[in-house]
């Protein structure tokens, strides 16, 4: 039965250099607990203060440990050594196979340590955008809110992002405070248009749209600002001009508003702008048909 197997005695000999390995540490071991007895025995026998004995004891004992295992370092130093080459291969190995695990649960670690979001809050990374609506050790899933990165409808599908793209990629948090947001949105508009009509317009809209909360946003952003050492942002809606090429001008609408409340305040003041006006290709008023005319 063992023949079948390979099981022979034959089969279990160690090599000449092993067995050498072996005699030399068992001779070294027999060698230091000689010494140690014949040591402790000398110590016991001529010292005649207890408490110097004890302190000798020890330190002898700790002596001999120290040498036994400097001297079994240095006979198996070979192997200890190819041993540990084969560890460092296989720690590279492993490593290598599992980056991108690795870098996930590193990316859990980076950003549970520095805050970056929580459950709930609305953040993008990359061209992923949404609220968070679960975290693990790998991944962080969200629901996608769009369309673009102005959009705040949820477009009906779940993104699941591993969290290794924390460690190189930044993280806009949308969700600035838990009560109050600020918001903002732009409206195009080209420079013959009455974009200065607009301007005035939506900056009508939306005092009257933020007036009956302004008063409590104003509050809580100046507890926000002692709370982290900030200068409090002004709460009050404004409206700003932006050229980015030289034949447009957007007027970019800034405002507070109720979390979770940005598309409804947005379309509200969009809808009540422009349901009776249109300010785009206005006909020229008159100081440009006299400017026409005196060019004539």
């Amino acid at each position: 039965m063992l023949e079948s197997l390979a099981l022979t005695p034959e089969s279990f000999s160690l090599p000449d250099s092993m067995w050498r390995l072996l005699i030399s540490t068992g001779l070294l071991l027999l060698a230091i607990i000689i010494l140690r007895t014949l040591t402790a025995r000398f110590i016991r026998r001529n010292v005649a203060s207890s408490e110097l004995r004890g302190r000798l004891l020890v330190n002898f004992r700790n002596g001999f440990l120290l040498l036994g295992i400097l001297g079994v370092a240095l006979i198996w130093g070979d192997q200890i050594r190819s041993l540990a080459l084969s560890i460092v291969a296989i720690a590279v190995a492993f490593v290598v196979a599992t980056k991108e695990l690795i870098l996930c649960v590193s990316g859990a670690i980076l950003k549970s340590g520095a805050g970056s979001f929580n459950l709930g809050d609305r953040i993008q990374v990359k061209d992923f955008r949404g609220d968070v609506i679960d975290q693990t050790l790998l991944a962080t899933t969200i629901l996608e809110v769009g369309p673009g990165k102005t959009g705040h409808q949820r477009t009906g599908r779940m993104v699941v992002i591993p969290n290794a793209l924390f460690v190189s990629e930044p993280v806009t948090n949308e969700s600035f405070t838990d009560h109050w947001d600020f918001h903002v949105f732009t409206v195009p508009f080209k420079r013959e248009d009455d974009w200065q009509a607009a301007q005035k317009a939506l900056l009508e809209a939306a005092n009257r749209h933020c007036r009956p909360y302004l008063e409590s946003a104003r509050k809580h952003m100046n507890k926000v600002g002692v709370l982290r050492g900030l200068e409090a942002p002004s709460v009050d809606p404004r409206v700003t001009i932006q050229a980015p090429v030289a034949s447009e001008i957007h007027l970019t609408v800034r405002l507070p508003v109720k979390s979770g409340q940005r598309s409804y305040i947005e379309q509200a003041i969009l809808s009540e702008v422009f349901a009776s006006t249109d300010f785009f290709n206005q006909e020229p008023r008159p100081c440009d048909d006299e400017k026409q005319e005196r060019d004539l």
